[in-house]
């Protein structure tokens, strides 16, 4: 045989080979295919016979089935949006494994427990798990991750039942996690739309958490996290932040959370962060700071609501720079006669000063503070009082001759436009 002979030979039981691989790898990816009428009629007899690395593809139908573990790397992907029923008593997916994703299905009815967070979907001291866009209707818990890393939640839409909130789990739930990303989530009717607990360097962003019992977005001890572009909207008592060091939320908006009790945004203990680009649009109290020292407000809307600032004299060394106050009741309130922070180059609707040498901040300070708010901090029911022409009176008297509000806490430099 000759040189040529022997080099066509050889690519071509070369490109046998590249064929023969194709063909298997391809036979591998289809895995495991369960359906009602199939077969394979159960997901957890599907996992058990699926190779590690393998597929199991569901086809649409109701599943009834114990709880289902998820103990080796595999992809589950459902077609169709088929439907896993607790029938209201159990959990209904476990996650013990890395590398497991999960797509495509609809999680239905797990039933309340008192002494364990039931969850539609759990996982367990795992990592790179992928959790998107399924479904999860009438569920305790929804999405639970648990000692997890390196996984991401994203394209889910989870709608709770729940009509008390000790009789309802979170919508998506984090515990001593790290580098988890929450994105595009939609969260409703839930005790927490989204809840974190010593969660480190992780993300939430462009989720919507809207109408849940309790918060749209709960956290603890969750150091170094970022929470961009969400949409917090008509919960019950808005967004709380609490003993946290090093978070970013930026480009977020807080909405429509009323109640005597709501916020949209409750900062407690936290330090060393940044508040951005936020838009506080009628909430009760657009942000309520206590304990919390270093944070830097800036370029933040706010529009309609009760109070747009209340901020606690042990809260230490804040800025508030470049932000808009537009049409609240009280723009700023206090409990202290001093202020440890500071205001600057901000928009107040409610300024009344000059800008004689034309350079765009006002030539005499503004003092946010009215002194109603402070009479409202000792007597909270005298607020009947907020549109009695006495108040304006008031108003008048304090901004000529100011001698009851902090005289520390005025905007020295105040913009004469919106910052936009």
């Amino acid at each position: 045989m000759d040189h040529d002979t022997a080099g066509v030979g050889h690519r071509t039981r070369l490109i046998v080979a590249i064929l023969i691989t194709a063909v298997v790898h391809t036979a591998m990816g289809q895995g495991i295919v369960v359906s009602p009428e199939g077969p394979v009629r159960s997901i957890s007899e599907a996992i058990r016979q699926v190779e590690p690395g393998g597929q199991v593809t569901v086809r649409k139908g109701t599943y009834r089935e114990a709880t289902i573990e998820v103990d080796k790397p595999v992809t589950i992907i459902g077609e169709g949006y088929p439907v896993l029923d607790g029938e209201g008593d159990r959990q209904l997916m476990t996650v013990t494994a890395d590398s497991v994703t999960i797509r495509g299905l609809e999680f239905r009815n797990v039933g309340v427990s008192f002494v364990e967070d039931r969850a539609a979907l759990k996982a367990d001291g795992v990592r790179y798990c992928r959790l998107e866009s399924n479904r999860f209707i009438n569920t305790f818990f929804g999405i639970y991750l648990a000692r997890t890393s390196q996984c991401r939640v994203a394209n889910n839409v989870l709608q709770g039942m729940g009509s008390t909130e000790t009789r309802s789990g979170n919508g998506i739930h984090l515990w001593y996690s790290k580098q988890i990303e929450i994105a595009n989530n939609t969260v409703k009717g839930h005790r927490d739309g989204i809840y974190f607990e010593f969660v480190e360097d992780s993300s939430v962003m462009e989720n919507v958490s809207e109408v849940n019992l309790r918060y749209g977005l709960h956290f603890m001890f969750s150091d170094r996290c970022k929470y961009h572009k969400n949409i917090f909207r008509g919960n019950d008592a808005g967004v709380a932040v609490m003993y946290t060091d090093s978070v970013e939320m930026i480009g977020n908006r807080f909405e429509h959370n009323w109640g005597s009790a709501s916020f949209g945004l409750l900062l407690k203990d936290i330090t060393d962060s940044r508040i951005q680009d936020n838009h506080f649009v009628e909430n009760t109290v657009a942000v309520y700071a206590e304990g919390s020292n270093r944070i830097i407000f800036e370029r933040n809307d706010f529009v309609e609501n009760g109070w747009a600032v209340r901020i606690m004299g042990n809260a230490l060394d804040n800025v508030f720079m470049r932000n808009n106050f537009i049409g609240n009741a009280f723009d700023v309130a206090t409990n202290s006669r001093r202020s440890n922070s500071r205001f600057e180059e901000n928009f107040w609707d409610a300024y009344r000063g000059y800008d004689l040498d034309r350079d765009g901040y006002g030539d005499v300070p503004f003092r946010p503070v009215r002194l109603f708010s402070l009479i409202v901090e000792k007597l909270e029911p005298a607020l009947i009082l907020l549109r009695s022409p006495i108040i304006g009176v008031l108003d008048t008297a304090e901004r000529v001759l100011p001698s009851l509000t902090p005289e520390t806490l005025a905007d020295t430099r105040p913009s004469m436009r919106r910052i936009l």
